[in-house]
């Protein structure tokens, strides 16, 4: 929970779970639209709050990865695989930068995904999604992900809407088999707004050293903007599950953001509940042999 400021003693606590005010309900319909993009949902009012509660979440989590890291040398093949997605600029890169700086890397596996390439065109679209899954222990975590093959592909008409309709239910078919193997996944959609993804942009052009964080094609992604909101609605609505379920986060403040990932990490993670395996072995007697030495 974050701690109370000095400077704000009236800063209320943090919800005690995040996950039911952000969770998508499986099987429903969503509108994009009524959600707030600037809310936050069970998060702290300001910004300087939300930075004392990420300095003490990122000490936790990093505490759980390494339990969670330690239990799978016993055969615990539990992991967990954190899924971002959004639109650009909704600081998929940026979650990764401020949420996991604190964890091991011995332990995180990360994947961005791009265009495919040659090679992942000549597979099946989940291919390269299933030589990118976390090992036994780690944390795994992909910017974008192969919903890219139910958004992209659908908006930019790269397959026939009879493929990326089927696309659907082979997702939820993978993302059973993850669960039923030990993946703990937590799917995040980065909710921004149309007027906010437009500052973000000019932000990047007035800055030299973000010039590379730009491209052209970024303009003719907001021309298809409405269509890109629908393609969300429909992945989200069709592919939150039980066992998988989608969250929204609002993504306008950047401190909320990152704050509520790290929240959904930790209590996804304090579920699982890894503990440190006992040692399979004396350790008096190994103490006193080494002594001995």
């Amino acid at each position: 929970m974050p701690k109370k400021s000095k400077k704000h003693p009236d800063a209320p606590a943090a919800a005690t779970d995040l996950r039911p005010l952000l969770r998508v309900a499986p099987g429903g319909p969503v509108d994009l639209s009524a959600y707030d993009t600037s809310a936050r949902p069970g998060g702290p009012p300001r910004k300087v709050h939300a930075r004392a509660g990420m300095a003490g979440t990122g000490s936790r989590l990093g505490d759980l990865q390494d339990r969670l890291f330690a239990q799978s040398s016993t055969g615990d093949r539990r992991r967990l695989l954190l899924v971002l997605q959004g639109m650009d600029t909704s600081g998929k890169g940026g979650t990764v930068k401020h949420v996991l700086s604190g964890l091991n890397p011995a332990g995180c596996r990360h994947r961005a995904f791009k265009p495919p390439t040659e090679e992942e065109r000549a597979h099946p679209f989940l291919w390269r999604v299933e030589r990118s899954l976390p090992h036994p222990g780690e944390i795994g975590v992909f910017d974008r992900s192969h919903y890219e093959d139910v958004l992209v592909a659908r908006v930019r008409g790269l397959v026939p809407p009879a493929v990326w309709l089927d696309r659907y239910d082979e997702i939820n078919d993978f993302e059973r088999k993850l669960t039923d193997d030990g993946i703990t996944l937590v799917k995040v959609f980065l909710h921004i707004s149309y007027e906010e993804q437009r500052a973000r942009l000019l932000a990047r052009l007035d800055t030299p050293r973000k010039h590379w964080k730009f491209s052209p094609s970024d303009i003719d992604d907001r021309a298809l903007w409405p269509a890109y909101q629908e393609a969300y609605e429909d992945a989200l609505s069709r592919c939150s599950t039980e066992a998988a379920p989608w969250y929204i986060v609002p993504a306008d403040r950047k401190w909320y953001r990152n704050w509520a990932v790290g929240r959904l990490l930790l209590e996804h993670l304090q579920e699982l509940g890894p503990r440190y395996p006992p040692a399979a072995f004396d350790v008096d007697e190994c103490r006193g042999l080494l002594l001995a030495t």
